[in-house]
């Protein structure tokens, strides 16, 4: 049965005439009678009464033609779907995530896709850095918020916003007026570190850079995501060194302090497979990067 056969019998249906049917289809009447015929050859029914005076359905054209329009109302919605799908309008969207990325521009990023794309359905894991790594080379997630840019042949990263490091202390520690540390004036106590596994890691950066200023990190508590990280400071267990948009959001028993000299930078990015070519990746990149080009120079409050 072809879709052509199925349109020209559904005009003539509607129609009960083969002059206007021909007309509707813009092609003449012999051809389009000629066709009918073929179409009930193929069928091994008649599908039409021809009568002198008026052209009536058969009860099998009458079955035919409720069951051609169901068909061509799947066929568009069909249609319809993929051509969503594929202008990324509906679907599915599995994004991994670093824990301080909720502190930074994550959120901004997941409601302006949310109210562009309302019929795709958005999947949130927060992972560390190796899980979203292993995530994306085995297509179990499609986007992936890093911090730093995941390393890998099959994967591309877009860096989307640069932070200095900070610190994070307990509220009790005494600071300058002006809400400032000085790195030489660092207490002498524990450094929370996280995650603890696997490594290398964001506290391998954070590590690298109290080397390279000389701080001493050899008293370390260990914990796996940022938020655990700064439960343990406001608890006294130690001091934490953290992108400056955690210190966005105030946290009781916490004290954010920018350091002088500055201690070092981290990066966010959004990576994804290099062979992605689905339009959902591809949208989040943009909204991604029009928010991060719209990030004011520092989110941080002293």
């Amino acid at each position: 049965m072809r879709f052509k056969h199925m349109n020209y019998f559904i005009a003539v249906a509607e129609e009960l005439h083969f002059g206007r049917a021909a007309e509707r289809l813009n092609m003449a009447q012999p051809p389009l009678s000629r066709q009918i015929r073929l179409f009930e050859d193929e069928l091994g029914a008649v599908l039409f009464d021809r009568g002198r005076s008026a052209t009536r359905l058969t009860p099998a054209g009458k079955r035919l033609l409720e069951r051609s329009r169901a068909i061509l109302r799947q066929i568009e919605d069909a249609r319809n779907e993929v051509r969503r799908l594929g202008q990324g309008a509906q679907g599915r969207l599995r994004i991994g995530f670093v824990g301080s990325a909720t502190f930074g521009i994550l959120p901004e990023i997941v409601k302006t896709f949310r109210a562009q794309f309302p019929d795709v359905d958005l999947n949130l894991q927060p992972m560390n850095n190796a899980q979203l790594h292993q995530g994306l080379v085995s297509r179990e997630l499609d986007a992936a918020f890093s911090r730093p840019a995941l390393e890998d042949t099959e994967l591309t990263a877009r860096n989307l916003v640069e932070e200095d490091l900070i610190v994070a202390v307990p509220e009790s520690l005494g600071v300058g007026q002006d809400g400032f540390l000085d790195l030489g004036r660092l207490p002498p106590t524990a450094h929370v570190l996280y995650p603890e596994f696997p490594r290398p890691s964001y506290a391998d950066l954070v590590l690298q850079a109290c080397a390279a200023h000389g701080i001493d990190t050899s008293r370390q508590v260990w914990t796996m995501d940022t938020h655990t990280a700064l439960s343990l400071v406001a608890i006294g267990e130690g001091i934490c060194i953290v992108p400056e948009s955690v210190g966005s959001q105030p946290r009781a028993g916490v004290r954010f302090c920018k350091v002088r000299p500055l201690l070092g930078t981290t990066t966010l990015a959004l990576n994804f497979r290099l062979d992605e070519r689905g339009a959902h990746v591809q949208n989040l990149l943009q909204i991604a990067q029009r928010i991060a080009r719209q990030k004011p120079p520092s989110v941080f409050a002293a």
